[in-house]
């Protein structure tokens, strides 16, 4: 049977973008049962300034208090030397660095250019592999903008072309704004697996237009088996007021499960967490999946 990797990315990507701020012990609760449903990948958190991101306030404690599993990935988001000298002290099971192929999204977000966005990484990048750490690169707004409009995919190429040069295993593309459909979408990632592994790619959609799940089927059509995606839908899109996100694995999961593939999660286990992570964040569950096989 065909497997697909799930990273489930909603205890630091969902949560972070979510105007409620959990304490690190409903975060830690949250990751259990992730791991409980069969998740084996996960970002546990970022190590990041409290001011600027206070949903990850206590990332260390999330890391020292898990009760880690042995065959499950926690990984971490590491934006300068200082994160990932916290993420080798937590023993952190991989890290990863972000940018952006957009000069505008970087700008805004990280205060640089994407050159010295790359120029960041290199000290980043060299203690993690000092530490055995595997690092992981993540690519926003690889089909557009909400600064710049639309993306060049050859602009693409050459940034996941230099992540993986400097040091990365795989690079998680992400549909930042979620304005993609099949047709561009399509168009990048053959632009892309003309030069680069399947195994070193991976796909991460928001679904603000619920176009998440049929970019997902072409990128698996294309052989890519690495999907990022949010438990419950966490994190809106912060640039459509009102709008979803991150897609929800619980969506993922029962597409992939429907199409005869494996993923290693159980889907009712899944749900349940959705439902009751989106209790405590106070709104409703963003998977149709979870809503409709609610218990």
């Amino acid at each position: 049977m065909d497997k697909v990797k799930i990273v489930e990315v909603g205890p630091r990507d969902g949560l972070q973008n979510e105007a409620k701020i959990l304490p690190a012990e409903t975060r830690i609760t949250l990751i259990e049962k992730l791991t409980g449903a069969g998740i084996r990948h996960l970002e546990a958190g970022s190590f990041v300034a409290q001011k600027w991101v206070p949903q990850m306030a206590g990332t260390d404690r999330v890391f020292n208090q898990l009760k880690r599993l042995p065959d499950v990935c926690y990984a971490a988001l590491t934006p300068n030397l200082k994160g990932v000298e916290a993420a080798v002290e937590v023993k952190a099971d991989e890290v990863a660095v972000f940018t952006a192929a957009s000069e505008g999204f970087t700008q805004r977000n990280i205060n640089c250019s994407i050159a010295e966005s790359i120029e960041r990484f290199r000290p980043v990048i060299a203690k993690a592999k000092s530490a055995a750490i595997p690092v992981r690169g993540y690519v926003s707004c690889i089909i557009a903008c909400p600064y710049d409009g639309p993306t060049d995919p050859v602009k693409v190429l050459s940034l996941v072309r230099q992540l993986l040069e400097l040091g990365c295993y795989q690079v998680s593309l992400g549909d930042t704004i979620g304005v993609g459909t099949p047709l561009p979408t399509q168009a990048l990632l053959t632009l892309l697996l003309s030069e680069i592994a399947e195994t070193q790619l991976a796909v991460h959609f928001h679904d603000t237009y619920g176009q998440a799940l049929t970019n997902i089927d072409r990128a698996l059509e294309l052989g890519i088996r690495t999907i990022d995606s949010s438990v419950a839908g966490l994190g809106g899109c912060p640039y459509a007021q009102g709008a979803s996100g991150n897609v929800a694995t619980e969506d993922v999961v029962y597409m992939l499960h429907g199409c005869g593939m494996q993923t290693g999660i159980d889907l009712q286990s899944l749900v349940d967490t959705g439902n009751w992570i989106s209790l405590h964040i106070g709104h409703p569950n963003h998977s149709k999946v979870g809503v409709a096989l609610a218990s």
